[in-house]
């Protein structure tokens, strides 16, 4: 069910199928009538349904379920939550379990699509008692909308300036109690006045191979595909720790099965498959690879500061803090120091080339 609001966007009830379109525009529920593109429509298949289908964080779901069966009992609106991490490990997915679990209405937004205080206003005034609002890259609000929420957070209620100048008087509008859930990948851009705003601050990490062999075991399920326990396997060991592209790479495994084999995902096909896609056997892929090898053949394997090595590498900044680092000082092939980024001993290793004497870490 839908409900269209005049002055605002349109409200989703959680349990219902959505399409999600962009981190600037948010969500929309899923016209029965209207066929959605393939890959719309296999996503919003793959999602878990409920705390019980979702695969790892075992302790943040853990928690998670005690707060919702809680404020669920004391018919409460779930304190504010902020989800930390990586992109593509789950944050998103499990505010829409938080609203499923709670039964309420999810209103969901990226960031960078509230571009000032009253698109904010006309999402808050049209969130249902108990209802979740969710906002992602919640790191990339304007100052002045984040200092908006403020008294939304706590004291439930919203300022509107009416008129203007010195005659200028500030109306206060109550607003139902609800819960704000957001999504960063980036926490030291929050201030600390809006953390602590948070009574619900939770961290989620890379996956383990078995976590993602699971999960790629019941995506292939889902989507009908024959896929052996060493083909699962093989594409769980390769995903970056990642359940969004542990998903990516079955499907495009799939392709390549579909299209060049009889359609079976053994492990030989998965790593015929995987190697052409240019992702090796621990996960790293050609960014990854071309990142450490600019460290170790132009910078004597480091130290080098990130915008020496942005551009020696033709990449932007942002990509290389949030998307490639992570993963690679995770699996121990890249070290940050105060002086700078250095590959370490195994990225040599793994990249097949020699090693500076006295440089390594």
């Amino acid at each position: 069910m839908r409900k269209k609001h005049d002055d605002g966007p349109e409200m989703i009830l959680a349990p219902k199928i959505r399409d999600p379109r962009s981190r600037e525009t948010g969500f929309r529920e899923i016209d029965p009538n209207v066929v959605a593109p393939e890959h719309v429509r296999e996503d919003s298949l793959l999602r878990p349904r409920s705390f019980d289908e979702y695969v790892g964080q075992k302790k943040v779901v853990d928690n998670l379920k005690v707060f919702v069966a809680a404020a669920k009992q004391r018919g409460e609106a779930l304190d504010h939550v902020l989800f930390s991490g990586p992109p593509g490990i789950g944050k998103t997915t499990l505010a829409h379990l938080i609203a499923g679990e709670l039964g309420v209405s999810l209103r969901s937004v990226g960031a960078p699509a509230i571009e000032h205080k009253g698109t904010l206003a006309s999402y808050l005034t049209s969130i249902e008692p108990r209802g979740v609002f969710f906002i992602d890259e919640i790191h990339r609000l304007q100052a002045v909308v984040e200092e908006y929420l403020y008294p939304a957070m706590e004291d439930y209620r919203l300022e509107i300036p009416v008129g203007d100048g010195p005659s200028a008087e500030m109306l206060a509008l109550s607003l139902p109690r609800f819960s704000l859930v957001g999504a960063t990948t980036r926490t030291g851009l929050l201030s600390a006045p809006f953390l602590s705003r948070f009574g619900i601050v939770l961290r989620l990490d890379y996956y383990t191979a078995e976590e993602l062999t699971e999960i790629v075991r019941r995506s292939a399920q889902k989507l009908s595909l024959s896929i052996d326990a060493a083909g699962a396997d093989e594409i769980g060991k390769r995903s970056r720790g990642t359940p969004r592209i542990a998903n990516h790479l079955l499907r495009r495994v799939r392709d390549f099965a579909e299209v060049e084999s009889d359609g079976r995902i053994t492990r030989q096909e998965a790593q015929r498959a995987l190697d052409r896609l240019g992702v090796d056997p621990v996960g790293l892929d050609e960014l990854d690879r071309n990142v450490l090898r600019c460290i170790i053949q132009k910078f004597d394997g480091g130290p080098v500061g990130v915008e020496s090595l942005a551009a020696a590498c033709a990449e932007e900044r942002d990509t290389l803090e949030e998307v490639v680092e992570p993963y690679l000082i995770q699996e121990g092939f890249l070290q940050r120091t105060p002086r700078g980024r250095v590959a370490t001993k195994r990225a040599h290793e793994h990249l097949g080339l020699p090693t500076r004497q006295g440089s390594l870490l």
